[in-house]
């Protein structure tokens, strides 16, 4: 069931980093590695990986914080692997958002099983709902999104902004939230927001120049009206 699962392995220490590399590519899995917490958000966009393990002790972002900031827009599985035993740190973990907690030392036999409850319950639950509205319809399960039931090409990084607004549909969304949910912690390019913001509006509004769908809050941010 691993064989050819994309995983992303988030710690700041090498051993285990290596460790993990060799131990989940003699399985099969394919790994990705992160050493801090803006790297490990901009990983999942660019890798999509089908199941995380994540330390807490990251050197910039607390790993619970990371689970939180991941939780506003993934479901991939999480999984914490850390030194820390408290019971208060794995409730935390929890209620954050991860799916298991696993501390170290740690058994690769038991990791792996825990990967492999947590892919099932991943494939077995039910599909996000689809978003409709005046027009616009967003199949997240699909990754689909229509206008007018035509089919529009986005690129993954205007997906994720459109997800992102779908999923708060009627709320302004910051700059800021937008640029640290799609690009990372510490990214503040405006810049590039704007120029994705006006290719996702060139492919969804009939009228770029009056947008229908991805309204401007001045000095603000953005918001999907519905």
């Amino acid at each position: 069931m691993l064989a050819n699962q994309r995983v992303l392995v988030v710690d700041d220490e090498a051993p285990i980093r290596r460790y993990l590399r060799t131990a989940l590519g003699a399985q099969g899995l394919i790994v990705f590695e992160s050493t801090t917490g803006a790297e490990a958000i901009q990983a999942v966009l660019s890798h999509r990986p089908d199941v995380i393990i994540l330390d807490l002790g990251l050197p910039d972002i607390d790993g619970i914080e990371v689970t939180r900031r991941l939780r506003e827009w993934s479901q991939t599985p999480i999984i914490i692997l850390s030194v820390r035993e408290a019971e208060q740190d794995k409730i935390a973990a929890l209620d954050a958002g991860a799916d298991d907690y696993l501390t170290k030392p740690f058994s690769t036999g038991e990791l792996l099983a825990r990967m492999r409850v947590s892919l099932r319950k991943q494939s077995t639950s039910p599909n996000e709902p689809i978003f409709q509205s005046s027009g616009l319809t967003v199949d997240f399960s699909r990754r689909l999104v229509t206008v007018n039931h035509k089919e529009v090409q986005l690129t993954p990084t205007e997906y994720d902004l459109l997800k992102i607004l779908v999923t708060h549909a009627g709320k302004v969304i910051t700059h800021r939230q937008l640029l640290r949910q799609v690009w990372g912690e510490g990214y503040n390019d405006m810049h590039i927001l704007r120029v994705n913001i006006s290719n996702l509006r060139g492919k969804l509004e009939p009228d770029p120049s009056r947008p229908t769908y991805v309204h401007t809050e001045p000095g603000v941010g953005y918001r999907l009206k519905v």
